[in-house]
């Protein structure tokens, strides 16, 4: 759908200013009509107004004249250029843009009943049981995020506009992932959350942020009252409790002991909650913490227990989280995003969880190149400690060496593990099958790091592969 919408600069000026107070001079006409807002070239319709985002590779003032060729008749800058059309000059284009862009679409989140979710693991999951309940409460819903587009969340003037277009398309709820890239990179200004929920923190992203600290406040930022009116936190991880306690919205906890009774397989997890047994169609122990974010959503959204429950055993399974690869093989197969310490350790122990001490745990995992470094070897550490048999693979390496980031993995193991098999296999196919002719009867096999990605980075060339295709290819599944 093209969302179809025209107004004057300083119609759209006057409304931003209006939300949100920032400084700004305009050259030019203010009567000129624009017809979107978007920060990429690829983007730019006749009518835009082109947004020139300083980046870490590219400026986009330098791309101006080519984005005025495409059809731009305005540009939001941060330095005047000599080029003969409008210009709104800002101190920080970046920061700017997602409130003009929202100005633009008439505020849509003002017209949406928007959930924000955030936190090292568990979004996607913790969004997409969120969005059964809600549907099945009969609230047209959409969910955002990892699996719906190129980026976790959207940039702001892709995201105002899809906001636009879902409120033509009569949607009443959007839940969508909020990053710490995304608070540090304001691509949710102009966008109010009716509710923020917090999932955990782990380490990660610190080749961004630098610092635990400093990504801790970026997912914190998130519950303040500029962005949220309701916050929905894990008591049972430390900075759900500091943002419980500390921050300025009242934030509503939730926790493992609210609930009795937990029980997981590889194809779903139980739970009574209060007087009801909840069954769930999403395996391993550890997403019974993303289905009680979920819960606690839907209560606080006023959503009966009855269609809480009901929405929870109808959700589909989430791609590639504990997503199991069924066969007739004896042994269970689950393949899963987990990318990090944090999310491997969980993973591992829910599939122990599975098979119980009788059978074996096998992993096949990688660890992405150009980020992260440091996480490599405590992931080698914890594949060891939790897991009888382990295949060190290529993720995604990207620039850097695959069989170095495989020996940085291995330099963790140490003395963990030591009566675990260790083996190397760069070729992620050939790693995938390795562990499968490896397992045995009563044994599960976890597939883990790239979860629902369809295909692999390797240097510049972007290759098709997809981790559930390949397992079913191998074990001769039809899907």
């Amino acid at each position: 759908m093209n969302t179809k919408r025209s107004t004057s600069i300083g119609a759209v000026l006057s409304a931003a200013c209006g939300r949100k107070d920032f400084e700004y001079e305009l050259i030019g006409d203010d009567k000129i009509v624009i017809t979107d807002v978007t920060h990429s070239t690829a983007a730019v319709l006749p009518g835009a107004l082109f947004v020139c985002v300083t980046g870490e590779n590219v400026d986009g003032h330098e791309l101006a004249q080519q984005a005025i060729d495409a059809g731009a008749v305005a540009l939001l800058v941060e330095r005047h250029l000599p080029l003969d059309i409008p210009q709104i000059v800002v101190a920080d284009t970046r920061k700017t843009q997602g409130t003009i862009a929202a100005a633009f679409w008439g505020f849509p989140s003002d017209d949406l009943l928007l959930i924000a979710v955030t936190g090292t693991n568990g979004k996607t999951t913790t969004s997409h049981l969120l969005g059964s309940i809600l549907r099945q409460h009969g609230l047209r819903t959409e969910v955002m995020g990892t699996l719906s587009g190129s980026r976790t969340t959207a940039e702001s003037t892709d995201l105002q506009r899809h906001l636009a277009q879902f409120i033509d398309r009569n949607v009443q709820v959007v839940v969508m992932e909020v990053t710490s890239h995304a608070m540090v990179l304001h691509r949710v200004e102009g966008t109010h959350f009716a509710l923020a929920i917090f999932t955990n923190l782990t380490p990660e992203h610190l080749d961004f942020h630098g610092t635990m600290e400093r990504y801790f406040a970026a997912k914190a930022s998130l519950f303040t009252s500029s962005y949220a009116s309701v916050g929905i936190v894990n008591y049972d991880d430390v900075h759900g409790r500091l943002i419980a306690d500390t921050h300025e919205i009242q934030c509503f906890p939730f926790s493992l002991h609210d609930v009795q009774n937990i029980s997981a397989s590889a194809s779903s997890h139980e739970f009574t909650w209060k007087t009801h047994q909840v069954k769930v169609n999403v395996g391993g122990k550890f997403n019974v913490s993303n289905s009680l974010a979920a819960v606690t959503a839907a209560v606080q959204l006023g959503v009966s227990e009855t269609d809480i429950v009901a929405g929870l055993a109808a959700a589909e399974t989430v791609p590639g989280r504990f997503e199991q690869v069924r066969a007739s093989s004896g042994f269970d197969v689950v393949v899963d995003y987990a990318h990090t310490p944090d999310a491997l350790q969980r993973v591992l122990l829910a599939a122990r969880d599975v098979v119980g001490v009788k059978h074996r745990v096998l992993v096949e995992f990688g660890c992405g190149g150009d980020r992260d470094s440091e996480k490599r070897p405590h992931m080698g550490a914890i594949a060891a400690k939790f897991a009888d048999y382990v295949v060190v693979t290529s993720d995604n390496p990207r620039s850097e060496s695959p069989a170095a980031i495989a020996q940085n993995i291995i330099d963790g193991i140490g003395t963990h593990g030591a009566n675990t098999i260790v083996k190397t296999e760069i070729d992620r196919r050939l790693a995938i099958q390795l562990a499968l002719n490896s397992a045995k009867s009563g044994d599960i096999v976890v597939i883990a790091g790239k979860g629902h990605e369809k295909n692999q980075t390797i240097g510049n060339s972007v290759l098709p592969f997809d981790d559930v295709a390949i397992v079913r290819e191998i074990l001769g599944v039809v899907a």
